[in-house]
């Protein structure tokens, strides 16, 4: 059965008790409080859905990751990063990114990051968990990523693009930098050709969890504002 979190609480159900179908639906209810959503993201799970629905929180499995290591970028796209078409920033605008992967895209009905979910995300960035990948040609934003950042693990929530190759360039120089910082793994949460494309690969859940909770309280040498 599903369970209903309650808002004077902030634990979540253990991850094996998600749901098989829909895959890794693990609880409805509560709120977007920042510590809720940091204790969600500690716990293994992230929240996801649409207006008029509950409050939905998930953890699939099998769960797409991404090694830093195991990165790959193909020749066209190193190609593009040498050319220099476009600068990457992090940190510099939070607000237009995570507004810019909120709108409408072809291949989707509606969008899962409604006003709510911005302000809340906007609180975390404020607070130093969440982070924004802006990629600019020339003063003009054509792409980005944002996520969270905790101990040696970064955990992606959405990227966007305005011109070709835009989010992966971002990707690949947030992954570069990542592993200059000691990030051991990135959570790309469900999967995608684009990702897939990129070196992400699934793990499953109990793999992702013993990840987890291996490097949460480790240390990485991060410098977002530099």
């Amino acid at each position: 059965m599903l369970t209903w979190l309650q808002r004077d609480s902030l634990s979540f159900p253990p991850l094996n008790k998600a749901l098989r179908e829909p895959d890794g639906l693990l609880a409805a209810g509560g709120d977007l409080s920042p510590e809720r959503l940091i204790a969600a993201y500690r716990h293994g799970c992230f929240p996801w859905y649409q207006d008029g629905q509950p409050l939905l929180w998930w953890s699939p499995d099998p769960r797409m990751v991404l090694i830093p290591e195991e990165l790959h970028v193909s020749r066209s796209l190193a190609k593009v990063i040498r050319q220099g078409v476009y600068r990457v920033t992090f940190d510099q605008d939070f607000a237009s990114v995570i507004h810019a992967c909120s709108q409408p895209r072809a291949y989707a009905d509606g969008t899962w990051i409604t006003d709510a979910m911005q302000q809340a995300y906007i609180e975390l960035h404020r607070r130093g968990y969440a982070h924004s990948v802006e990629v600019w040609r020339d003063d003009e934003l054509v792409g980005g990523l944002y996520g969270l950042a905790m101990g040696q693990l970064f955990f992606g929530e959405s990227m966007f693009s305005r011109a070709d190759n835009a989010s992966k360039v971002g990707f690949v120089t947030l992954v570069q930098h990542l592993q200059q910082w000691g990030f051991v793994m990135i959570d790309c949460q469900m999967h995608t050709q684009h990702l897939q494309s990129l070196g992400a690969r699934p793990i499953s859940r109990e793999q992702f969890s013993r990840t987890l909770h291996t490097h949460l309280e480790q240390a990485a040498n991060a410098h977002w504002s530099a």
